[in-house]
């Protein structure tokens, strides 16, 4: 049986042309196989064709198979699909939104049964928050709200740590107010791995960003890196 593995990312966008490519290998050299295939769902940003383009021009430099799911379009057979592939990996955008299609398309089931066969998962923003049981969320205009999420991965996720000013200031009062489950904070840049249940590593571009567990402990907020 393969290990269920889940790649979570703080915050990045696709390698740009001429930057080399940091979390992309590192996730298709999970997967194990010579030639991986690798699917991205763009759900949270509507499917962005300038997103999807993003991903086919980084992807495309790697030794892999790199494809796309449509849900705004005419959708194809969406098991068939995800289950063939060694890795998946999901976009930012609107999470609530991006969950609530997944719900009715019955994507959500789906992406479990793929991680227990071993399909490795990843993601970043929104594609890093919806795989853990609750995530810190802007998918409200204006303000940063829990959210539920899939619930593979125990406790929360509050992912741009250090990219976006309000998360830090709006995950500790959610912890403090007992609005959301203690969990983990992942800097831009920064991104957790996961095997079954287990954090396994942190993974960085930079030295100077990582994760966080983040814990609430007789009404007292604890804040403790995750070192490698």
């Amino acid at each position: 049986m393969k290990p269920r593995q889940i790649i979570a990312i703080g915050g990045q966008g696709f390698a740009k042309p001429g930057r080399k490519p940091f979390f992309e290998p590192y996730i298709l050299a999970q997967t194990s196989a010579k030639n991986p295939r690798i699917c991205f769902l763009g759900t949270a940003t509507g499917d962005s064709p300038k997103y999807i383009e993003r991903f086919y021009e980084t992807f495309s430099r790697l030794r892999c198979r790199p494809s796309h799911i449509p849900l705004f379009a005419r959708t194809p057979d969406l098991r068939k699909i995800l289950m063939s592939q060694d890795a998946i990996f999901v976009g930012g955008g609107n999470t609530k939104s991006m969950l609530a299609v997944w719900h009715e398309w019955g994507i959500d089931k789906i992406l479990k049964e793929a991680w227990k066969k071993g399909i490795v998962l990843s993601g970043t923003s929104a594609g890093a928050i919806c795989w853990f049981e609750e995530g810190v969320t802007d998918s409200w205009e204006g303000k940063l709200m829990p959210l539920k999420c899939l619930g593979f991965l125990k406790g929360s996720c509050c992912p741009h740590w250090s990219g976006e000013k309000e998360r830090k200031p709006s995950y500790k009062k959610m912890l403090k107010a007992g609005k959301i489950r203690p969990g983990i904070a992942i800097d831009d840049g920064a991104g957790v791995h996961y095997l079954g249940q287990k954090l396994q590593c942190v993974i960085h571009h930079k030295n100077d960003v990582g994760a966080y567990r983040m814990n609430l402990r007789k009404g007292r907020l604890q804040e403790g890196k995750v070192y490698d």
